[in-house]
């Protein structure tokens, strides 16, 4: 059974850029080989394009996890990591994109037409990228960023240009049977169609799409019935067709009940004022259906309408509908406008815009917000304080600090970079030169001990000092050694020849 779906949530993940390398040339005879290590390479990102051969929304409907392929890390000897391959999702025309809180992100219409969802992290740069006169083998490397990751309503708007609309059962479905070549369901029941029809009608040189909206009852704008599901089908049409129903066995009907009842519903939904409509009086050979197709004939074109009785199961007026179609279609078409190219639009950076924001929230917080900061904060390794003090020279030239100092921050206060909070301390000048991983300008701070400070202290662990080494006699007692110059090894046999046996 085929199941038509046109609406999903997908939940997607684009890929994360890959770390940046920290490596040193090591070779024979060449031992200021300098640094050789690689970026990592960008993530992959998630893009929805426009397949004309899709119809429907059911692969994603399976499955809605889609994860693009992450970036490869850097290496040494200078071997930058792979980008990840961008992931592409077909979808049908006329899919809209929304977010979750409902704004559109994108209406893809056309073959061809593409939308990046999701964009992958950038790589990190290796020790090698960073380089440069003041550091010229950085002891560290940028991490890579993270892919973006969202949600996001895929909803299906048939491109369409004609919508039929009428009560369950009023002969739609046949009607596209007949029109085209589309086999939709009919049976003699209510809402035997659950999903919306498409076919292709040809009518000379002329060809246009036609389309109809199951389960139209009234209240269906509010959500009642099948109706709401499927009235975003006709938002695209150019024409609106009216099935009545001539022949109906309900004593309560009549045809212009109905189409006041869907013109009410029309209303109602929104947006479809403007779109001209016919009136197919269905049914007509049922001799019930055609006396009453031509008693309330007369009604409907003192209304406005141009009115057609059709029969779907003998084709009798169907060439004339047809037709009239064609024509309607063609005189909408060349009412409108060109379609213009698709043009690059390029939104240059304001003289006085510095790239970055600042404010203080309720909690005495400097809040920083930047995408080029917030950037810079998810590719810093902090366990590194090279890397710390390389963020702070970057974040200083951009003018952050100067930012910070003339809104009144004092030394201390906390400030806020994307999920990174940290107190506040002004760049203690240039950087200079160290072991590779370490910042002169935050010993103090960090508190941690230096590569020096360590080794010196292992040395300090392995020599002990006079009053450290021990002797044991023979009955247990423990002397001190405070004249031995070396440490005393202590045998068996001085044990032996202190008791004399």
């Amino acid at each position: 059974m085929t199941t038509f779906v046109d609406r999903v949530v997908l939940h997607l993940q684009a890929g994360d850029g890959g770390h940046g390398c920290v490596s040193v040339r090591r070779e024979k005879f060449k031992p200021l080989g300098g640094p050789d290590g690689g970026n990592g390479g960008h993530g992959g990102s998630v893009t929805l394009v426009v397949d004309p051969q899709m119809q429907t929304l059911l692969d994603f409907h399976f499955h809605p996890h889609v994860k693009a392929p992450n970036g490869g890390g850097g290496a040494g000897a200078n071997r930058d990591g792979a980008n990840g391959k961008d992931l592409v999702l077909s979808v049908p025309d006329g899919t809209v994109v929304q977010n979750a809180d409902g704004e559109v992100l994108a209406d893809l219409i056309g073959a061809g037409a593409s939308f990046e969802a999701a964009r992958g992290g950038r790589g990190g740069r290796g020790n090698a990228s960073l380089a440069n006169t003041r550091r010229k083998v950085p002891g560290f490397a940028e991490l890579g960023e993270p892919g973006e990751q969202l949600d996001v309503v895929l909803e299906l708007k048939s491109v369409a240009d004609v919508g039929l609309v009428g009560f369950p059962s009023a002969g739609k479905s046949s009607l596209i049977s007949v029109m085209s070549a589309a086999k939709p369901k009919i049976a003699d029941y209510p809402f035997t169609t659950l999903v919306p029809n498409l076919g292709v009608v040809q009518a000379g040189d002329q060809t246009f799409t036609v389309a109809d909206v199951p389960g139209l009852i009234p209240g269906a704008a509010t959500g009642k019935g099948l109706g709401m599901q499927f009235l975003r089908h006709i938002e695209r049409t150019s024409v609106l067709v009216h099935v009545l129903d001539a022949a109906t066995p309900e004593i309560e009907r009549d045809p212009l009940a109905d189409l006041d009842a869907i013109e009410a519903e029309l209303t109602a939904y929104g947006g479809l004022e403007d779109r001209p409509r016919l009136v197919v009086l269905n049914k007509i050979d049922i001799p019930d259906g055609r006396d009453l197709a031509e008693m309330v004939r007369p009604s409907l074109e003192e209304r406005g309408y141009r009115v057609f009785e059709v029969s779907a199961v003998t084709r009798e007026g169907l060439k004339e509908l047809v037709f009239a179609l064609a024509a309607t279609v063609a005189e909408h078409r060349l009412a409108k406008p060109p379609a213009e190219p698709s043009r690059v639009v390029v939104h240059p950076r304001a003289v006085d815009d510095s790239g970055f924001t600042i404010a203080q929230d309720e909690d005495g917080v400097f809040v920083v917000r930047g995408a080029k900061v917030e950037r810079w904060i998810r590719q810093t390794n902090f366990d590194n304080d090279e890397a710390i003090g390389y963020l702070a020279d970057r974040l200083e030239r951009l003018g952050v600090e100067a930012d910070l100092a003339k809104r009144g921050a004092q030394p201390g206060d906390p400030v806020r970079i994307a999920d990174r909070e940290f107190d506040w301390h002004p760049n203690g000048g240039e950087f200079v030169a160290g072991p590779r991983g370490t910042d002169a300008r935050l010993e103090e701070e960090s508190g941690r001990a230096s590569a020096a400070q360590r080794l010196a202290a292992r040395k300090a662990r392995r020599t002990r000092t006079d009053d450290e080494l021990l002797h044991m006699d023979a009955d247990g007692t423990i002397t001190t050694l405070a004249n031995a110059q070396r440490p005393v090894l202590v045998t068996d046999e001085d044990d032996e020849d202190d008791t004399g046996e």
